[in-house]
């Protein structure tokens, strides 16, 4: 259950500060259950062998298990001052989730954000998730999910480009973006657009680490549809290599959902590659997805997801995933999830995020699980 909490109560740990007509929520999820797969890496490597069948815990079936602090306050005019706090962690061991740096956690790894709302928008500055995401949640039928869908798809290009997965720093598009300035319009007959831009702050590199994205996305009549252009600079370092400007990250994204009645009908197609050298990363993905509403409480999702390697025809991957959710109560909802990739060459498309798959061999997972909001 969120709970609010009266602003100068809660901060009474920081300067006493006024907070008129404000408040503060603390707010989260956790989210987990039990994963088979039936291949296994150690890690994202191309060449990573197959380490067979596993049966585990596992933090994040349908998201991340999360934890959070919000807060706003009132200037008057409608406009309002927001922050937002929240990160993730794995309910397995209580780690946080990663930052940008290789192997550090970062308790706040998802949102770190002040802004300003009113009637021009919303305007958000900090770490954060960036328009890109929430383009693609709107137009998968899978709700871009941790298990099976156009996030992990997304994911595994990333992983076929060299993501490590040991950072939240991927060489094509991104998650999260740090030092990011947000600009959210107001809808104007169901049209509204995104803009995003992150200084890198590299002394001597005015383009050192910086990224830029655009978001066009349009929701009415049972229609949402995005199109977005993402572009970044030094993406996915090498370690002890300098900042200098190298424009290697693009990704351009266009999909739509159809809801009619229960019904629902998906599809995309993204292109990722490294503008500095199409040679190393160059990949098209489409995505296909199908779902229907039985009752308020139970739904049935499935998505199909083609990646394929432009340099290198041998490699491409398949997948295919369904579930069904459950809505047990107000708060807690029961999942069940089953996938199946078909990988091949030094393609490694995972079915769940954060769990390696052998490369260039078929792969077959099951989850089932719990998410409880508070």
């Amino acid at each position: 259950m969120k709970r609010s909490i009266p602003c100068l109560a809660a901060l009474l740990t920081f300067s006493g500060a006024a907070c008129a007509q404000g408040s503060v929520t603390l707010y989260g999820v956790l989210d987990a259950g039990v994963l088979y797969q039936s291949t296994s890496a150690a890690s994202f490597a191309p060449n990573a062998p197959n380490l067979g069948k596993v049966y585990r815990y596992k933090d994040g079936g349908i998201y991340a298990s999360y934890w959070g602090l919000k807060g706003s306050e009132e200037l008057g005019g409608g406009y309002r001052v927001n922050f937002r706090l929240q990160g993730t962690f794995d309910s397995g061991t209580g780690r946080f989730g990663l930052s940008d740096t290789p192997g550090v956690p970062a308790q706040f790894n998802q949102f770190a954000t002040l802004g300003v709302s009113g009637p021009f928008g919303t305007f958000n500055a900090g770490r954060q998730i960036v328009p890109m995401v929430y383009a693609m949640f709107e137009t998968d039928v899978r709700g871009a999910q941790y298990f099976g869908s156009i996030l992990t798809a997304w994911l595994g290009m990333n992983q076929a480009a060299g993501w490590p997965g040991t950072s939240t720093n991927g060489p094509i598009g991104a998650l999260y973006d740090s030092n990011a300035l947000v600009y959210e319009s107001p809808k104007f007959y169901g049209a509204s657009v995104a803009l995003e831009y992150a200084p890198g702050g590299v002394p001597g590199e005015f383009q050192g680490g910086t990224r830029e994205s655009a978001v066009l996305k349009y929701s009415n009549y049972g229609l949402n549809a995005s199109a977005v252009y993402y572009n970044g600079h030094d993406a996915n370092p090498l370690p002890g290599v300098a900042p200098s400007g190298l424009n290697n990250n693009r990704l351009v994204y266009l999909g739509a959902m159809y809801t009619f009645r229960d019904f629902s009908v998906s599809g995309s197609y993204s292109h990722g590659k490294n503008p500095a050298n199409a040679a190393r990363a160059d990949y098209d993905l489409w995505s296909a997805g199908l779902g229907y509403r039985f009752t308020p409480v139970l739904k049935v999702t499935s998505g199909f997801y083609y990646l394929k390697d432009k340099n290198n025809s041998a490699n491409h991957s398949s997948e295919f995933a369904v579930g069904t959710e459950y809505n047990v109560s107000k708060r807690t909802l029961a999942y069940a999830q089953v996938g199946y990739v078909d990988n091949h060459g030094t393609m490694n498309q995972t079915i769940v995020y954060g769990q390696p798959v052998a490369p260039g061999e078929s792969t077959t997972a099951a989850m089932i699980g719990l998410r409880h909001n508070f």
